[in-house]
């Protein structure tokens, strides 16, 4: 049967599943709240299983054109001392480094994925839903503009914010955010010529930590982190952009290396983000014709490097399951089951261990330093990856031969 079906974001996740959606015949509809093509953001990357999503959508040539030139990663002191280094593993065996052998920005994933799919998806941007009811039809989806449509599926693909996943938790269901006490804000700056394609860490006392990585030769992102049980603090991403951006100049102001040039940088960027990182753990994946994808089920944490892995994992088993199922529920139980263990897996983040690598003072920040410079004078890192996986231990991708894409169609 060939379902009429509606995603709501057109992040990554959406597209991706629009993507197999398509090629099995299905009519696919995404709408996006911006009102463009949201093709922005900071740096990600792909890990395991998610590289093996991209290969079998026959896009890993389309992904290798528009990887970041990162090396690896160095902490930093100070003076912009080098303390430790550890370089990305593109071996092509064990599990990638602190840099992925596949770093990409997030807008050039996106336009990869649109591209993909334009021609086989409608796309309908500035327009959320609103709300939604089931009848023997379908769901019927009310949009902002005052419309309405009936569709066999709805996906709430929407972020770790989901309007979709408020809409079909259960009553009295436990709170789906789960706190782990960072919180993060990130925007670009103009490169300088010390700027390089190594990614730079600096920790401050105060549990503060900063981050620069150039992901072309114009301009360096940067990331402040925080470490903080503060519920004060969970609210700034709430608050204007300018009270934002004070609130990260004041708690920076002090904090030493490259901290000026960063903060006098937030006066031009136009690329800014704040967010406290959250994980998102709901047993409600799905009710009725309504399944929720990417984030909105399941987001790990920024923390994890495993977000866009896991949508890009959970798109491919979704619509794996929905080529082989009779029907919705049973396609629906299958997905959850399939992917609950994998989730599982890459939701254990030890915020214990994260406090640890963020240190409060300045002893312990040597201390740390000095432990992990000697790390590296000793290959442990390299040792680790080459022996290790990158996230959701024996998990491995289920195989959907119904989704065999020729792997010189998108050539």
């Amino acid at each position: 049967m060939t379902l009429k079906v509606l995603i709501c974001g057109g992040g990554v996740a959406g597209p991706a599943l629009a993507f197999w959606l398509a090629r099995l015949g299905h009519r696919v509809v995404i709408v996006e709240r911006f009102p463009v093509l949201r093709a922005t953001g900071a740096q990600i990357d792909l890990r395991g299983q998610g590289i093996e999503a991209i290969k079998r959508m026959a896009l890993v040539d389309a992904v290798r054109a528009k990887l970041v030139d990162e090396a690896g990663i160095t902490i930093v002191d100070s003076k912009g001392k080098v303390k430790a280094t550890i370089l990305a593993n593109k071996s092509g065996k064990g599990a990638q480094s602190l840099t992925s052998e596949y770093e990409i920005m997030r807008g050039d994933l996106v336009r990869i994925f649109y591209e993909a799919t334009k021609d086989k998806v409608e796309y309908i941007f500035g327009k959320t839903v609103d709300s939604f009811t089931e009848n023997d039809q379908g769901v019927v989806a009310y949009f902002s503009d005052g419309s309405s449509d009936t569709f066999d599926l709805l996906v709430g693909a929407d972020g770790q914010g989901s309007h979709i996943r408020r809409n079909i938790q259960p009553p009295g269901a436990p709170d789906e955010y789960h706190q782990l006490g960072v919180h993060m804000a990130y925007w670009f700056v103009p490169q300088i010529e010390t700027d390089s394609n190594m990614c730079k860490v600096y920790f401050s006392p105060g549990g503060r930590m900063i981050m620069s990585r150039s992901h072309n030769k114009t301009e360096t992102q940067v990331y402040f982190l925080l470490m903080s049980d503060s519920k004060e603090l969970r609210k700034i991403p709430k608050s204007s952009v300018e009270q934002q951006k004070h609130f990260w100049a004041e708690k920076f102001r002090d904090a030493g290396w490259q901290a000026d040039r960063f903060i006098e940088g937030m006066n031009t960027t136009e690329n800014w983000f704040c967010q406290n990182a959250v994980q998102i753990k709901t047993d409600t994946w799905h009710s009725g014709r309504v399944v929720l994808l990417g984030d909105a089920a399941h987001c790990p944490s920024p923390l994890t490097g495993l977000g866009t892995t896991s949508s890009l994992i959970g798109a491919y088993v979704l619509a794996g399951e929905l080529s082989r199922s009779q029907t919705l529920p049973q396609a629906f139980q299958n997905y959850s089951m399939i992917m609950r263990p994998f989730i599982d897996e890459v939701q254990q983040v030890n915020i214990g261990w994260i406090r640890r690598v963020v240190p409060e003072s300045p002893w312990t920040i040597s201390l740390f330093q000095f432990i992990v410079g000697l790390a590296c004078f000793l290959r442990i890192p390299q040792i680790i990856s080459r022996f290790s996986d990158d996230g959701g231990g024996d998990w491995k991708l289920p195989d959907y031969p119904e989704l065999h894409v020729d792997q010189d169609e998108y050539q």
